[in-house]
């Protein structure tokens, strides 16, 4: 393979983060093979797939298909499936590629790359995402906000994904502390999804508001000592009002955005709670941390979709 030569690149879960990402790496020119609902590859089938980003509007061309077995061949997967499918798709993929692929997780939570694992052997790299998006309609992926992730420890597997994120303009930096950072993003999205989705609020509407402000830091803390009492270190929260303060701009810098969490119980469709609040409750509960904000939280919402 030449110097310039891509990775033959698959996404396995065509949402807005693999459709966003899997679409940079297109637009940039890297051959990518998008895995999705019969709805989606008929879209970009016929129309490709349309990048609405705060910086583009861009309809790339990209090959897609309703059927897994589409890996074979591949050297790179993104893993984008929502987390209650993780276990499925990791053990229907495993014998599909080859020994030496890589498998990136870029899903929500703290632990898809040892549940990966444990389902079907493969040996996935760990990756926090940071990104607006959504999908509006098939085979569009409207961005408001960031575009960017972390990936680690520092290897020659991790530096080959930076690599080639960095080529398509996404900004991906080597971590040799990744635990801590996929807590990190953790604590937000335990602080900000199931709220929004709750209050079917922005996250503009949420830090607006004093009360939600009181919620929200109380169930970040919440994670804080969980993940100290797990063992993990988070030095954003050594000082924990700047760590609130900075938390809160970047979640003003996507005030109009509404969280995954809230963009699923829209559509009727199962959350990804059980990751989320539901998995600090039970690691709370597992280390003796009391949890009573997230546990309210995962309650509520997980009525919510019961009576949807």
């Amino acid at each position: 393979m030449s110097a310039d030569a891509w990775p033959r690149i698959a996404v396995v879960g065509a949402g807005a983060v693999g459709g966003y990402f899997g679409g940079m790496l297109a637009r940039a020119g890297a051959p990518v093979m998008f895995i999705g609902r019969p709805a989606f590859v008929g879209a970009v089938k016929q129309g490709g797939l349309l990048l609405d980003t705060v910086q583009f509007k861009e309809s790339v061309k990209v090959e897609a298909s309703t059927e897994l077995s589409a890996v074979r061949g591949v050297e790179i997967v993104l893993f984008c499936v929502k987390t209650t499918d993780t276990a499925a798709i990791a053990r229907e993929l495993a014998p599909l590629l080859a020994e030496n692929v890589l498998v990136i997780s870029m899903q929500n939570g703290v632990d898809n790359a040892e549940q990966i694992h444990a389902a079907s052997g493969l040996h996935a790299l760990a990756a926090a995402v940071y990104v607006a998006a959504s999908v509006p309609s098939p085979g569009t992926v409207k961005h408001v906000g960031r575009g960017d992730l972390v990936v680690g420890p520092g290897s020659v597997a991790t530096e080959r994904v930076a690599s080639v994120f960095e080529r398509a303009g996404v900004p991906c930096r080597i971590s040799d502390h990744l635990p801590a950072e996929l807590w990190t993003k953790l604590v937000w999205n335990c602080g900000l999804n199931a709220i929004s989705a709750l209050g079917k609020a922005t996250y503009g509407d949420i830090i607006a508001n004093e009360d939600a402000r009181q919620l929200v830091e109380g169930a970040i803390f919440e994670v804080v000592f969980v993940a100290k009492a797990a063992g993990v270190h988070l030095p954003l929260f050594d000082d924990p009002k700047a760590a609130v303060a900075g938390g809160y701009k970047i979640a003003q810098a996507m005030a109009a955005t509404r969280s995954s969490t809230a963009q699923d119980m829209m559509r009727n469709k199962k959350t990804e709670i059980d990751s989320l609040n539901g998995f600090i409750v039970r690691k709370g509960r597992e280390l003796g941390v009391p949890t009573p904000i997230n546990h309210a939280l995962f309650t509520l919402v997980r009525l919510a979709e019961s009576a949807s």
